[in-house]
């Protein structure tokens, strides 16, 4: 058996993204760096990516469109011990809660644990965030509902949605503008139900464009939109923001892959100039990032 790929990583200290790597209980990962070339192609079939560490125990396939990378047994198992689940209120670790800006008007609330730093938000496609407090895992929670009931602000926003506000970003200044007017809204709670356990943290904002490759005036025409047993997806990296890589290809132009669709996959090194042969659906003219890279 190859190596299966897991997916795009980024590390907890600043750093660029790497491919996770997995064979036979080996854990390895290739960096990714913008402007180089890669091809790999995908040999099937598609196989659960287990969870919580653990492979799955009967290796089943699942459908080449699916995100997730599991099947329904690995997929309650790993759920089941997720903080967003709220099945381990006991946890004894620090975390932090964030505010994160994606596009105009897109901004949400969230937390993380502490030793992950910014991991969180790089795997979210965050182009810009701030931390706003921390404290244990219930007085996170607690902050991140009240700044729902109180301010309005989601937890979630649709992943499709952020893609389609790369689009029209605006300067830097007024990126971390938003944020810093929500940062002072939500400060403001603090004599209205803002939890006593939870410390606020100084505002400082924080752009991950140039992290994320953002800015080269490229216009991405189609998307990826599964892998198949012998499909090959080649180009030169451009960017790469939350779970997405951005290639400039033979034939297609700029591809956009989601990098959940690899999970699962045993890939193969393929020519660079190989082009797409994997179902695509065109977005071009400014559906998704279009201009922007």
């Amino acid at each position: 058996m190859g190596w299966q790929c897991t997916g795009l990583r980024w590390p907890t200290e600043v750093g660029g993204p790497s491919l996770g790597w997995l064979r036979a209980g080996v854990v390895r990962a290739s960096a990714l760096a913008y402007g180089t070339e890669l091809g790999f192609r995908a040999v099937g079939p598609r196989r659960c990516v287990g969870a919580r560490g653990n492979a799955c125990a009967v290796g089943a396939a699942v459908p080449g469109r699916s995100t997730g990378a599991r099947c329904p047994e690995c997929a309650r198992l790993e759920r089941a011990h997720s903080v967003a689940a709220d099945t381990i209120a006991d946890d004894p670790r620090m975390y932090r809660v964030y505010l994160a800006w994606f596009g105009p008007g897109m901004v949400k609330v969230g937390i993380t644990a502490e030793e992950r730093g910014a991991a969180r938000l790089r795997e979210q496609g965050a182009v810009v965030f701030g931390w706003l407090g921390r404290g244990p895992l219930m007085a996170a929670r607690r902050t991140e509902e009240l700044l729902r009931s109180a301010l309005g602000v989601p937890d979630r926003i649709p992943y499709a949605a952020k893609r389609a506000v790369r689009a029209v970003l605006p300067g830097e200044e007024e990126r971390r503008a938003e944020v810093a007017e929500l940062y002072g809204r939500a400060v403001a709670l603090e004599g209205a139900g803002w939890p006593e356990t939870l410390e606020r943290l100084p505002f400082e904002a924080v752009d991950h464009a140039g992290l994320f490759g953002l800015g080269v005036a490229v216009e991405v025409t189609c998307a990826v939109t599964e892998l198949v047993d012998g499909g090959v997806v080649a180009g030169r990296l451009v960017a790469a923001a939350g779970p997405d890589l951005h290639l400039e290809t033979v034939g297609h132009g700029v591809v956009v892959l989601d990098t959940r669709l690899m999970a699962g996959w045993e890939l193969t090194g393929a020519d660079a100039r190989a082009g797409v042969g994997v179902p695509v659906a065109d977005i071009g003219g400014g559906g998704v990032q279009g201009g922007l890279f």
